[in-house]
Protein backbone atom coordinates (compact mmCIF):
# COMPACT_ATOMS: atom_id res chain seq x y z
CA UNK A 1 0.00 0.00 0.00
CA UNK A 2 1.39 3.28 -0.44
CA UNK A 3 0.51 5.28 3.01
CA UNK A 4 0.97 8.89 3.33
CA UNK A 5 2.37 9.90 7.03
CA UNK A 6 1.62 14.01 7.50
CA UNK A 7 4.25 14.90 10.27
CA UNK A 8 6.18 12.03 8.84
CA UNK A 9 9.68 13.64 9.86
CA UNK A 10 8.51 13.98 13.36
CA UNK A 11 8.92 12.18 16.57
CA UNK A 12 6.21 9.82 15.89
CA UNK A 13 5.80 9.72 12.81
CA UNK A 14 9.44 9.47 11.47
CA UNK A 15 8.68 6.00 13.84
CA UNK A 16 5.86 5.19 11.70
CA UNK A 17 7.56 5.50 8.27
CA UNK A 18 10.25 3.35 8.77
CA UNK A 19 7.63 0.63 10.69
CA UNK A 20 5.27 0.55 7.94
CA UNK A 21 8.70 0.89 5.13
CA UNK A 22 9.92 -2.23 6.67
CA UNK A 23 6.66 -4.34 6.06
CA UNK A 24 6.98 -3.55 3.01
CA UNK A 25 4.38 -1.11 2.48
CA UNK A 26 5.49 2.85 0.22
CA UNK A 27 5.31 5.10 3.10
CA UNK A 28 5.92 8.43 2.03
CA UNK A 29 6.59 11.37 5.06
CA UNK A 30 4.70 14.63 4.25
CA UNK A 31 5.64 17.78 5.92
CA UNK A 32 7.13 21.42 5.01
CA UNK A 33 10.74 19.87 4.76
CA UNK A 34 9.46 17.59 2.15
CA UNK A 35 7.41 20.25 0.32
CA UNK A 36 4.23 19.28 1.84
CA UNK A 37 2.36 21.21 4.03
CA UNK A 38 -0.91 20.49 5.16
CA UNK A 39 -1.94 23.50 6.35
CA UNK A 40 -1.79 25.55 3.17
CA UNK A 41 -2.39 22.89 1.05
CA UNK A 42 1.03 22.71 -0.92
CA UNK A 43 1.90 19.66 -2.09
CA UNK A 44 -0.74 17.78 -0.86
CA UNK A 45 -2.56 16.58 -4.32
CA UNK A 46 0.55 15.35 -5.37
CA UNK A 47 1.79 13.62 -2.49
CA UNK A 48 -1.53 12.06 -2.14
CA UNK A 49 -1.62 10.40 -5.93
CA UNK A 50 -2.32 6.68 -5.61
CA UNK A 51 -2.34 6.92 -2.22
CA UNK A 52 -4.44 3.92 -0.29
CA UNK A 53 -3.98 5.48 3.14
CA UNK A 54 -3.18 9.24 5.39
CA UNK A 55 -2.00 8.81 8.41
CA UNK A 56 -1.75 12.41 10.37
CA UNK A 57 0.30 12.70 13.33
CA UNK A 58 0.96 16.41 12.53
CA UNK A 59 1.23 18.70 15.53
CA UNK A 60 0.59 22.25 16.00
CA UNK A 61 3.92 24.85 16.31
CA UNK A 62 1.39 26.68 18.92
CA UNK A 63 -0.18 25.48 22.00
CA UNK A 64 -1.98 28.69 22.28
CA UNK A 65 -5.83 28.52 21.56
CA UNK A 66 -6.01 30.45 18.81
CA UNK A 67 -3.07 28.84 16.65
CA UNK A 68 -4.06 25.56 17.59
CA UNK A 69 -7.27 25.57 16.48
CA UNK A 70 -6.77 27.24 13.42
CA UNK A 71 -3.66 24.79 12.68
CA UNK A 72 -5.97 21.34 13.10
CA UNK A 73 -8.96 22.69 11.27
CA UNK A 74 -7.25 24.06 8.22
CA UNK A 75 -5.32 21.09 8.04
CA UNK A 76 -8.07 19.20 8.24
CA UNK A 77 -10.31 20.85 5.33
CA UNK A 78 -7.31 20.42 3.21
CA UNK A 79 -6.27 17.31 3.51
CA UNK A 80 -10.04 15.59 3.16
CA UNK A 81 -10.35 17.76 0.55
CA UNK A 82 -7.08 16.01 -1.52
CA UNK A 83 -8.01 12.76 -0.15
CA UNK A 84 -11.44 12.87 -1.71
CA UNK A 85 -10.27 13.71 -4.79
CA UNK A 86 -7.37 11.10 -4.92
CA UNK A 87 -9.43 8.46 -3.61
CA UNK A 88 -7.83 7.39 -0.48
CA UNK A 89 -9.77 4.73 1.22
CA UNK A 90 -8.50 5.09 4.68
CA UNK A 91 -7.51 8.11 6.99
CA UNK A 92 -5.84 7.46 10.49
CA UNK A 93 -5.00 9.90 13.07
CA UNK A 94 -3.23 10.29 16.27
CA UNK A 95 -5.54 12.28 19.35
CA UNK A 96 -4.87 12.56 23.17
CA UNK A 97 -6.53 10.39 25.97
CA UNK A 98 -8.81 12.65 28.11
CA UNK A 99 -9.29 14.90 24.91
CA UNK A 100 -12.81 15.85 25.81
CA UNK A 101 -12.84 16.21 29.02
CA UNK A 102 -10.74 19.37 29.24
CA UNK A 103 -12.51 21.88 27.77
CA UNK A 104 -10.68 24.93 29.51
CA UNK A 105 -7.20 23.92 27.84
CA UNK A 106 -7.22 25.48 24.44
CA UNK A 107 -5.05 23.12 22.57
CA UNK A 108 -7.34 19.99 23.41
CA UNK A 109 -10.43 21.61 22.28
CA UNK A 110 -7.99 22.30 19.05
CA UNK A 111 -7.44 18.49 19.22
CA UNK A 112 -11.29 17.45 20.03
CA UNK A 113 -12.02 20.05 16.77
CA UNK A 114 -9.52 17.41 14.33
CA UNK A 115 -11.52 14.72 16.03
CA UNK A 116 -14.75 16.10 14.91
CA UNK A 117 -13.61 16.96 11.30
CA UNK A 118 -12.52 13.78 11.08
CA UNK A 119 -15.74 11.62 11.81
CA UNK A 120 -17.68 14.26 9.71
CA UNK A 121 -15.31 14.10 6.52
CA UNK A 122 -17.31 10.73 5.31
CA UNK A 123 -13.75 9.39 5.18
CA UNK A 124 -13.03 6.01 6.94
CA UNK A 125 -11.28 6.38 9.67
CA UNK A 126 -9.23 5.26 12.83
CA UNK A 127 -8.57 7.21 15.59
CA UNK A 128 -5.62 6.19 17.98
CA UNK A 129 -5.73 8.71 21.49
CA UNK A 130 -2.55 7.97 23.58
CA UNK A 131 -1.27 9.23 26.97
CA UNK A 132 1.68 11.92 27.43
CA UNK A 133 5.13 10.73 25.63
CA UNK A 134 7.70 10.06 27.97
CA UNK A 135 9.87 12.44 25.64
CA UNK A 136 7.32 15.05 26.76
CA UNK A 137 8.13 15.00 30.70
CA UNK A 138 11.68 16.37 30.28
CA UNK A 139 10.54 19.65 27.75
CA UNK A 140 7.39 20.05 30.44
CA UNK A 141 9.79 19.94 33.24
CA UNK A 142 12.09 22.64 31.44
CA UNK A 143 9.38 24.76 31.09
CA UNK A 144 8.33 24.43 34.78
CA UNK A 145 11.96 25.21 35.73
CA UNK A 146 12.85 28.46 37.90
CA UNK A 147 16.31 28.31 38.99
CA UNK A 148 16.73 24.80 40.40
CA UNK A 149 13.47 24.23 41.43
CA UNK A 150 11.03 22.29 39.11
CA UNK A 151 7.86 23.42 39.94
CA UNK A 152 5.41 20.34 39.09
CA UNK A 153 1.66 19.82 39.84
CA UNK A 154 0.02 16.22 40.96
CA UNK A 155 -1.41 15.43 38.49
CA UNK A 156 -1.96 11.69 37.62
CA UNK A 157 -0.27 11.02 34.12
CA UNK A 158 0.59 7.06 32.47
CA UNK A 159 2.94 8.08 30.67
CA UNK A 160 3.74 6.11 27.16
CA UNK A 161 7.37 5.17 25.28
CA UNK A 162 6.82 7.13 21.48
CA UNK A 163 7.78 3.56 20.14
CA UNK A 164 4.74 2.10 21.28
CA UNK A 165 2.36 4.87 20.32
CA UNK A 166 3.98 4.89 16.88
CA UNK A 167 3.77 1.03 16.48
CA UNK A 168 -0.28 1.36 17.30
CA UNK A 169 -0.72 3.89 14.66
CA UNK A 170 1.37 2.08 12.06
CA UNK A 171 -0.42 -1.12 12.78
CA UNK A 172 -3.98 1.01 12.19
CA UNK A 173 -3.05 2.16 9.05
CA UNK A 174 -2.09 -1.35 8.05
CA UNK A 175 -5.78 -2.56 8.82
CA UNK A 176 -9.45 -1.68 8.06
CA UNK A 177 -11.07 1.44 8.90
CA UNK A 178 -11.99 0.95 13.14
CA UNK A 179 -14.62 4.26 11.81
CA UNK A 180 -13.75 4.77 16.08
CA UNK A 181 -11.28 5.37 18.54
CA UNK A 182 -8.62 2.95 20.23
CA UNK A 183 -6.93 4.08 23.19
CA UNK A 184 -3.41 3.05 24.85
CA UNK A 185 -1.76 4.12 27.52
CA UNK A 186 1.62 3.58 29.44
CA UNK A 187 1.77 0.32 31.85
CA UNK A 188 2.06 2.54 35.14
CA UNK A 189 0.53 5.98 37.11
CA UNK A 190 2.76 8.53 38.60
CA UNK A 191 1.99 12.42 39.28
CA UNK A 192 3.36 14.68 37.43
CA UNK A 193 5.43 15.98 40.42
CA UNK A 194 6.68 12.13 41.05
CA UNK A 195 7.83 11.47 36.76
CA UNK A 196 9.78 14.72 37.65
CA UNK A 197 11.72 13.09 40.39
CA UNK A 198 12.43 9.69 38.78
CA UNK A 199 13.40 11.90 35.75
CA UNK A 200 16.11 13.59 38.11
CA UNK A 201 16.73 10.21 39.70
CA UNK A 202 18.36 8.53 36.75
CA UNK A 203 19.27 12.24 35.58
CA UNK A 204 20.64 14.22 38.15
CA UNK A 205 21.41 17.85 37.12
CA UNK A 206 20.74 19.70 40.19
CA UNK A 207 17.07 20.56 40.19
CA UNK A 208 14.65 19.33 42.70
CA UNK A 209 11.18 18.95 42.40
CA UNK A 210 8.40 21.12 44.22
CA UNK A 211 4.99 20.16 43.89
CA UNK A 212 2.79 22.76 43.31
CA UNK A 213 -0.62 22.51 41.82
CA UNK A 214 -0.49 25.72 40.28
CA UNK A 215 2.58 25.59 38.02
CA UNK A 216 3.50 23.82 34.68
CA UNK A 217 1.32 23.29 31.54
CA UNK A 218 -0.67 21.21 33.59
CA UNK A 219 -1.83 23.34 36.40
CA UNK A 220 -5.64 23.06 36.83
CA UNK A 221 -6.09 20.13 34.07
CA UNK A 222 -8.97 17.63 35.89
CA UNK A 223 -7.76 14.11 36.24
CA UNK A 224 -8.57 12.37 33.32
CA UNK A 225 -5.45 11.63 31.20
CA UNK A 226 -4.70 8.38 32.46
CA UNK A 227 -7.40 6.81 30.78
CA UNK A 228 -10.29 4.22 32.00
CA UNK A 229 -9.29 1.23 34.55
CA UNK A 230 -9.27 -1.25 31.65
CA UNK A 231 -7.53 0.96 29.05
CA UNK A 232 -5.21 -0.98 26.63
CA UNK A 233 -1.71 -1.02 28.43
CA UNK A 234 1.71 -0.91 26.66
CA UNK A 235 4.81 -2.54 28.20
CA UNK A 236 7.78 -0.01 28.38
CA UNK A 237 7.85 1.69 31.91
CA UNK A 238 9.09 5.10 32.13
CA UNK A 239 12.28 4.41 34.75
CA UNK A 240 13.34 1.49 32.20
CA UNK A 241 12.88 4.03 29.55
CA UNK A 242 15.24 6.40 31.12
CA UNK A 243 17.86 3.87 31.96
CA UNK A 244 17.77 2.78 28.24
CA UNK A 245 17.22 6.08 25.84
Amino acid sequence: MKIVVVGGTGLIGSQVVALLRANGHEALPAAPSTGVNALTGEGLPEALKDADVVVDVSNSPSFEDGPALDFFTRSAQHLFAAEHEAGVRHHVVLSIVGVDQVPDYGYYVAKVAQERAVRGSGMPYSIVRATQFHEFIAPVMDLATEGTRVRLPSLPLRPIASADVAAAVAQAAQGAPANAVREIAGPEIHGLDRLGEITLTARPDGRTVVTDEHASLFAGVPDVLTGPEDIETTATRYEDWLRTG
